[in-house]
C-alpha cells in the first residue's frame, strides 16, 4: 500500500510499504478520510523540533475496523471508529502525578495518511479509540485529534466568564480555541492575516471581534484598543507558532493576565522577554503541549453532539497521490482544512 513520508522540509514522497497486521491488543483501521493539519504543514515547511526525518505524516483520520488483534474485546471488523493519535503509559512519574501530556513514554502513531493504519495496543487499551454514532461523518470524526489539544489548551488557560481573550491565528486550532473560549463566556478577539479565516471565525461563532493584522500598523496596540481602558486581554492564546507571535501574545495581556503559548515554534528558536513586565505586572506565561485522555473524551463528546462539524472546517477533497497539494492549499489561507479521500 502507499503512504506519505516527509524526507526533508519540502520533500514529501508517496512510497509503497507493506500492509500492516494487527498484533496482540492492536487493531487495523481502514481509513476512509484523512485531514490536513497545521502541524504537518509546519513539518513540511520548516521541520519539527522533536522529530528527525524521514517519517510518515498525517495523524487525523477515521475509518472502519479491518482487523482485530488477539485480546481485543471492544471492537470488531466493520465498526466505524476514530482513533486519537496517542496514549500515555500510565506508570511513569508524570502519569502518576496526573500530568499525562508530559508522559515520558507517550505511545504515538504517525502514519494516518495511508489505506490501513495500525493502532498500537496502548491506545486501544487506554480507550482512546471511539465508536462513531450513525449520524457522525468520517470527516467530523477525523477532527478529534486537533480538537483534543484545543480542549486541553483552553482548560490550562483558566478562562472565566466575562474575560477578554485574544486568539492569534485563525487556522483550525485558532477557530477551535475561539469557540471553546466563547462557550466559557469570554469575549473573543480573533486576529489573522487572512480575511477569509476571520470571516469564518465570525460565521461559526469563534469570535466576537476580528482584527486583520495586515491592515494595522501595530498589532498589539490594535488589540489593546479593542479592550476596556486599553488594558489588554485577560488571556492571549497564541496559535501560530512563531517567536514573533509568542512575544506579541505576551505583550497583549493585562496586568495579572495569562499568555498561553499554544503554537509550537520551529527548531532552535527563542524569544526575548521583558523581565520588568513579567515581574511587576505579574504576567503568567503558560506553555501547552498535546493533550490528556480527559480532553480526548471531552473533544469526542463535543463532536458527538454537534458543537463542531466538518461543514465548517473541511473544504476540498484530494486523493492520496495529491496530498502535497492538499497540504499546500491548507496553508494558503483560502481553506481551513482539506480532506484526503481513500
Amino acid at each position: 500500500m502507499k503512504t506519505t513520508v516527509l524526507y526533508a522540509p519540502g520533500d514529501l514522497r508517496i512510497i509503497d510499504i507493506p500492509k500492516p497486521e494487527a498484533g496482540k491488543g492492536e487493531i487495523i483501521i481502514e481509513a476512509k478520510v484523512g485531514l490536513t493539519c497545521g502541524t504537518d504543514l509546519k513539518r513540511y515547511k520548516r521541520g519539527y523540533a522533536t522529530m528527525t526525518p524521514p517519517y510518515p505524516i498525517g495523524h487525523e483520520f477515521s475509518g472502519v475496523v479491518a482487523e482485530v488483534g488477539e485480546g481485543v474485546e471492544n471492537f470488531k471488523v466493520g465498526d466505524r471508529v476514530v482513533s486519537h493519535n496517542s496514549a500515555p503509559c500510565g506508570v511513569c512519574y508524570y502519569c502518576k502525578v496526573g500530568d499525562f501530556s508530559m508522559c515520558e513514554n507517550l505511545t504515538f502513531y504517525q502514519a494516518g495518511w495511508q489505506k490501513f493504519v495500525k493502532i498500537p495496543a496502548q491506545i486501544v487499551k487506554y480507550n482512546n479509540v471511539f465508536h462513531l454514532p450513525d449520524n457522525m461523518s468520517y470527516k467530523t470524526a477525523a477532527m478529534l485529534e486537533p480538537l483534543t489539544t484545543a480542549e486541553y489548551g483552553i482548560d490550562q488557560s483558566n478562562i472565566k466568564q466575562g474575560d477578554y481573550v485574544a486568539i492569534l491565528g485563525c487556522g483550525p486550532l485558532g477557530l477551535f480555541l475561539g469557540k471553546l473560549a466563547r462557550l466559557r463566556g469570554a469575549v473573543v478577539i480573533a486576529m489573522d492575516l487572512s480575511e477569509f479565516r476571520l470571516e469564518m471565525a465570525e460565521k461559526i461563532g469563534s469570535a466576537d471581534i476580528t482584527i486583520n493584522v495586515s491592515e494595522v500598523d501595530d498589532q498589539v496596540a490594535a488589540l489593546r484598543k479593542a479592550t476596556p481602558d486599553n488594558r489588554g486581554v485577560d488571556v492571549a492564546l497564541e496559535a501560530v507558532g512563531t517567536p514573533e507571535t509568542w512575544e506579541k501574545a505576551i505583550a497583549m495581556v493585562r496586568k495579572g493576565g495569562t499568555a498561553t503559548l499554544f503554537g509550537g515554534c520551529g527548531p532552535n528558536t527563542s524569544i526575548t522577554i521583558d523581565t520588568k513586565l513579567i515581574h511587576y505586572s505579574q504576567i503568567t506565561i503558560k506553555g501547552v503541549f498535546h493533550t490528556t485522555p480527559r480532553f480526548v473524551q471531552a473533544a469526542f463528546t463535543h463532536l458527538k453532539y454537534g458543537v463542531f462539524h466538518d461543514k465548517d472546517f473541511v473544504f476540498n477533497e484530494y486523493p492520496l497521490e495529491e496530498a502535497e497539494q492538499a497540504l499546500l492549499e491548507h496553508g494558503s489561507g483560502k481553506v481551513i482544512k482539506n480532506a484526503i479521500i481513500f
